[in-house]
């Protein structure tokens, strides 16, 4: 646990508890977190005073940065901490039902108290409430650009009137004759008055029949608070939808990943950096026209120093994106692209057998054959990985597409990701993980003549999955998910369910690294990572490697499959026709295959069991079908 702190007065702190994992997932800039006392926004990370630098080249590279940032607690050194905003602003005392600003309760709270005029914790200023706690508002309204706003309560109070009074004075009341949002309504002392009901309708504020100018005051504000920005320049424009604040659509983190292979490491980034000959090369920075002629000239001297002759290559690549920031010939590409290097170090293929390394340490694969499944080609025990996750920026009300990559992408229209990289800064917060995992790689010839056999079937199946996922989506984000990449998915769900069930794995502490390749890419790849998500105990002493020896899998694997042939809402489960988040699901629900989705890559979408287990009109439609029959 790490303690975020608020300032108070002077030296003195409200302290507050938080995860440093989810300072960079849940609840990262622009996230709001509900403490006891009070809801916060976490402010920009830019306020930042005290960190540990992060190297992963290959992640660093594709997102046009030069290192990740982990947050250091310095909060028993009287360290600020990491800042809050108070967001949102809008609070009403249950006793006498007056609703105003966190700027108008301030203020009566200043005129009772002149010794502390900071209202640490915000209660009623009426003497009658005898400092009744103030209750923060539910209703907010957020953009697809990633603004977010307090509800207008004063424009919509005067909403029939049509005009906003001078000095609006407001209240709630609620009618206990009526049921939901139409009990409750806002009142001002001049007379107008409105209920909630319809506030939460799709396109509420453009609907309105009303005067265009009047009209205008609903659009978003554009403010970015958690930036410390009250008003911004820039008009947003759009017309807000009304969204509670513990909604889950509040907020969706755009969280890029890497597994950390040789010689792409920390390690080699700190050797390199700690070099005498690279010092040299930061005093020629500034030498114009003659940056490639001291690299050339260094370049081998810094990698006999580091005793890494082998790999001049890659230290040339550092060296020329952290010197003359050179950029990547790719800056959009999609997930599969970058996962190929891990895909192929993980099959030992690219692990240099003179290059140890602390982050990365796998055991020679083992054939399926040896473990009487003859659908996978090789199992791996990866005995030490390192990951990565970087916050990049986030989105509200829709996910952002998390198959896309690239600092191009980030600052494109159609992402809607608000990049979080500080002004000015060659950073993303990021925090890493250390553990193990058991990657499986599945034969892909047997894979095809499993879909040439069931062509016209799994086709079916297929193009309503996509049909669902690629709606309403432009064609920057589109994509073609294959029979493959559902089946490989749906596997590696069961499989992790599996561990939780015979191995007392917790679920929430495993997570999965699909590699598929798209229809039309040159570089095949059929594999599964499962691994441990977190750097505890549970995540570091060999456990899930152990469960990879071929006594134990072969048993995981083929009881996963036979558990799968049956779900407790069968049949409903089995004859879906979609189910989930916009029907992006077919056979698949909570009792059967969903994880938690801190687990799943693709937040519980795109899974389908019966192209593992078949289906009640044909049993033999799944890849493994052939393990329950």
């Amino acid at each position: 646990m790490n303690k975020i702190k608020r300032e108070k007065t002077g030296n003195k702190y409200d302290s507050y508890n938080i995860r440093l994992s989810q300072l960079i997932t849940t609840y990262g800039p622009g996230g709001i977190v509900d403490f006891e006392d009070q809801p916060l926004m976490v402010a920009d990370f830019n306020y930042w005073t005290k960190y540990n630098i992060i190297h992963d080249e290959r992640l660093e590279k594709i997102l046009g940065v030069d290192e990740f940032r982990l947050y250091k607690d310095d909060s028993e050194n009287n360290g600020v901490g990491v800042p809050f905003i108070r967001f949102p602003t809008w609070y009403f005392c249950p006793k006498c039902k007056e609703l105003k600003s966190l700027d108008e309760w301030q203020n009566d709270y200043s005129k009772l108290h002149s010794d502390n005029k900071f209202m640490l914790k915000p209660q009623c200023s009426n003497p009658q409430c005898k400092k009744s706690k103030l209750v923060p508002l539910s209703i907010l309204v957020a953009c697809e650009k990633g603004h977010i706003n307090d509800f207008p309560w004063v424009e919509w109070t005067h909403l029939k009137k049509g005009q906003i009074c001078k000095k609006p004075e407001l209240k709630i009341e609620s009618n206990s004759g009526n049921l939901g949002l139409e009990s409750f309504r806002v009142k001002c002392k001049c007379g107008a008055m409105n209920s909630l009901a319809g506030v939460f309708s799709k396109n509420s504020f453009e609907k309105l029949k009303i005067d265009e100018k009047y009209k205008d005051l609903f659009k978003c504000k554009g403010k970015l608070q958690w930036k410390g920005i009250e008003n911004n320049k820039k008009k947003c424009g759009l017309f807000p939808q009304t969204i509670l604040r513990n909604a889950s659509n509040i907020y969706f983190s755009k969280i890029e990943t890497s597994i950390v292979i040789p010689p792409y490491s920390d390690e080699l980034n700190s050797l390199i950096e700690n070099s005498r000959y690279y010092d040299a090369l930061l005093i020629a920075k500034n030498m114009q026209g003659q940056m490639e002629e001291f690299i050339d000239k260094y370049i081998e001297s810094i990698a006999m120093e580091i005793n890494k002759s082998k790999n001049i290559d890659i230290i040339e690549s550092i060296i020329k994106r952290k010197i003359i920031k050179e950029d990547s010939s790719e800056s959009i590409i999609n997930r599969n692209t970058y996962r190929l290097e891990e895909y192929n170090a993980l099959m030992g293929k690219i692990t240099p057998e003179n290059f140890s390394t602390r982050d990365f340490k796998i055991d020679h694969p083992i054939a399926g054959k040896k473990y009487g499944i003859n659908e996978i080609s090789s199992i791996t025990l990866v005995k030490k990985l390192r990951e990565v996750r970087a916050l990049v920026g986030f989105t509200r009300l829709n996910p952002p597409n998390n198959y896309i990559m690239g600092k191009d992408y980030l600052e494109s229209y159609e992402s809607k990701v608000v990049d979080i990289k500080p002004k000015g800064g060659n950073w993303y917060p990021a925090y890493e993980v250390r553990g193990e995992g058991i990657f499986i790689e599945f034969d892909s010839n047997a894979i095809d003549r499993w879909i040439n056999n069931n062509n016209e079937e799994i086709k079916i199946r297929v193009d309503k999955i996509n049909q669902n996922y690629n709606k309403d989506k432009s064609d920057e984000e589109k994509r073609e998910i294959s029979a493959k990449f559902i089946m490989l998915h749906t596997l590696s769900h069961l499989i992790i369910k599996e561990l939780s069930f015979e191995c007392g794995y917790s679920i929430a502490s495993l997570r999965e690294r699909i590699y598929c390749d798209m229809p039309g890419e040159d570089d095949k790849m059929s594999g599964i990572l499962i691994y441990t998500a977190d750097g505890d105990s549970e995540g570091s002493l060999g456990g899930l490697v152990k469960q990879g020896k071929i006594e134990k899998f072969t048993k995981i694997f083929k009881n996963a499959i036979k558990r799968a042939k049956w779900c407790s809402y069968d049949p409903v489960c089995i004859n879906s026709k979609g189910q989930g988040r916009k029907s992006q699901n077919l056979a698949a629900c909570h009792s059967c295959t969903l994880l938690p989705e801190t687990s799943c890559e693709e937040f519980n979408i795109l899974l389908d069991r019966a192209l593992i287990v078949g289906n009640l009109e044909n049993d033999k439609l799944g890849f493994l079908s052939s393990y329950i029959l």
